[in-house]
Parts: structure tokens; sequence; C-alpha cells
């Protein structure tokens, strides 16, 4: 499937932090608050499903790209965020596919 692109806009004042991002202890699954993701997808004219519905990997990549934005911007690191980047890196440097995000549901 090729990549889409597409012009993703955070609304001022919606903080990383509002993601509420954290990983079940047993299933390590990563939940969030999909709040802001609605607030991102209303202010960008972006179809909540593209995150909702479709390949997870559209969530994860958006989280991602709105962290490393968030950092860039003096924002403080967010653990949850910086371990499943270092899971990727490891999986990267170990030739394997990086695969660590797995959202089984936020909160609604």
């Amino acid at each position: 499937m090729a990549a889409v692109s597409m012009k993703v806009v955070i609304p001022m004042g919606l903080e990383f932090s509002a993601l509420k991002l954290r990983r079940d202890p047993v299933t390590l699954d990563v939940e969030f608050d999909w709040a802001p993701i609605e607030l991102i997808c209303e202010e960008s004219d972006i179809d909540i499903d593209v995150f909702r519905e479709q390949d997870e990997d559209n969530v994860a990549g958006l989280i991602h790209a709105w962290y490393l934005e968030h950092l860039q911007r003096g924002g403080a690191t967010d653990p949850v965020q910086e371990m499943l980047l270092a899971e990727v890196q490891a999986e990267n440097a170990a030739g394997g596919q990086a695969g660590v995000i797995s959202h089984a549901g936020g909160l609604q």
C-alpha cells in the first residue's frame, strides 16, 4: 500500500501529555485518550476513521510525529513514548521489523 501524505494541524494549546499515554503492564499494549486525536482530526479536516478503523500504524505514526514536534518545541519527555522509541531502535538495530505499538483501544 502506498504511503499517503496529509497535513496535520495540532490545535493551539493542545499538549502531548493530553494523550495520557500508558502501557498495560501485562499485555504491554499502549493505551491513550482518543479525545486529543479527535481534536487533531477536527482541526486538520481528517476523517477520524483513518486512525480508528484503519491500520494501527496510522495512529502510531501520528503520535510519533507529534511527539518529535513536541520535543522540538522544548516539550517534556514522555516515559511511555521514550520506551516505545527505544524498543523500535533496538528492533531496528537487531535487523527485525519494528512493531511494538499495539493499540487495543483507548479511553472513550
